[in-house]
């Protein structure tokens, strides 16, 4: 006999005929300021919240199990899917879990191609945040301003790899290309641009504007021993008071020998947390001018040596018989990784996401987890919301910066 769907605790503890003066209502899905497919159940009394459930579910992706079924090569642009604001992020995440479970390591001029790609995107990803977060707040010209900044960087994604939003610009060992010709010249441009716009443009616009800073101080108050308790990362945990960017805490690529600084706010509210994406795009560009002179010191090789992993460069599988044979077996029935298991955390824009891989040595992984930083973030909604009123909530929402691709995995 079929059992009965079973409602949550909250749902259970509701009662929708009441004597008091609270009433229960859903923010999102379809609500524009829900950031994808967020339903927020919310208690009000007056406008003030004062219970709140984020009821997640609506995308059924099932992304790690489809990861499960596909070969490691073939997996690699689902990965775009996941923060598909940020998709060159999970792109690498992913393969640099694989490559910790093969025991290989990018060519340096890969790792400086890698290191570019990261920063822009991370730029792409907060141009985007400013603009919704403006949005949503009621800042229209802002949204359009960031926007066209944001179509400058995503030019250079475009001339990279041919894509402008899921990217696939990144391989398991390496990167499939080399850079274009006035490709370094156009992101020195782009750099300038940027810091140029941020200083006259958006911080003109917001950071002292009187009703940007009455929206937006002592809304969402995150403590630091909250934000640790729920495991918040990025922005979310710098933006209460806790110096804590992976790229620092175990660096990888070339950030050990990259000079920039973490953006910290001890105000633990959205403005602080608005202040540190603006700052945290300055550092970027100061990033992407260090990584500019180092790409002209390295060899030209683009992927790893490792014949049994990866396939040989085109002009050795057009010329030599053995490298086309072990081509066409790495294609037809993919990479077989030695046994084992491997985490590996990466800084993404929005906080830390990591890739946990089991491998039975065979061409599929036996298992595979994701930890996206939006699946924490939004899970804190519950208590972040509480105590505020209505206009507060689209703030609140806005300022975790959740998305819900890598939420609903």
């Amino acid at each position: 006999m079929q059992q009965p769907n079973k409602l949550s605790p909250f749902f259970e503890n509701l009662n929708f005929e009441r004597e008091d003066n609270t009433m229960v209502i859903n923010f999102g899905p379809q609500h524009p300021s829900a950031h994808g497919q967020l339903r927020l159940v919310l208690e009000l009394d007056g406008e003030q919240v004062v219970n709140a459930y984020p009821d997640i579910g609506y995308l059924h992706r099932g992304v790690e199990k489809m990861a499960e079924n596909m070969t490691y090569n073939e997996f690699l642009p689902t990965t775009d899917r996941l923060d598909y604001i940020a998709s060159t992020s999970n792109n690498y995440g992913y393969a640099l879990a694989v490559e910790k479970l093969l025991g290989i390591e990018a060519p340096r001029r890969a790792q400086v191609i890698r290191t570019m790609l990261l920063e822009i995107n991370r730029i792409i990803s907060h141009l985007f945040f400013i603009a919704t977060h403006a949005l949503d707040i009621g800042a229209m010209s802002v949204f359009l301003y960031a926007f066209r900044e944001r179509e400058f960087a995503m030019d250079l994604m475009e001339d990279y790899c041919g894509a402008r939003l899921t990217h696939s610009a990144v391989r398991i060992g390496g990167v499939p290309l080399d850079i274009p010709s006035d490709w370094m010249k156009n992101v020195r441009a782009f750099c300038d641009k940027l810091d140029e716009e941020i200083e006259i443009t958006y911080e003109a616009l917001l950071t002292e504007n009187r009703i940007w800073k009455m929206r937006l101080e002592d809304v969402g108050i995150v403590p630091p021993e909250e934000a640790l308790s729920w495991g918040c990362t990025g922005p979310m945990l710098r933006g209460s008071g806790i110096p804590y960017d992976i790229r620092k805490e175990e660096p990888y690529e070339l950030y050990p020998e990259l000079d920039f600084d973490i953006p910290v706010s001890d105000t633990n509210d959205s403005y602080g947390r608005y202040r540190i994406y603006i700052e945290e795009m300055k550092q970027s560009t100061r990033i992407l001018r260090q990584l500019i002179p180092m790409y002209d010191d390295t060899e030209p090789q683009l992927m790893a040596h490792a014949p049994q992993y990866i396939s040989a460069p085109k002009e050795e599988i057009m010329t030599q018989n053995y490298a086309l044979m072990q081509h066409f077996v790495l294609v037809t029935q993919g990479m077989r990784p030695p046994k084992g298991e491997v985490y590996v955390a990466t800084e993404s824009p929005k906080g830390e996401l990591g890739f946990y891989i089991k491998s039975e040595g065979e061409p599929y992984a036996y298992r595979l987890k994701i930890r996206a930083p939006s699946f924490y973030h939004t899970g804190y909604l519950q208590k972040m919301l509480l105590g505020g009123y209505i206009p507060d909530v689209v703030t609140m929402i806005s300022t975790t910066n959740i998305v819900f691709g890598e939420v609903d995995r």
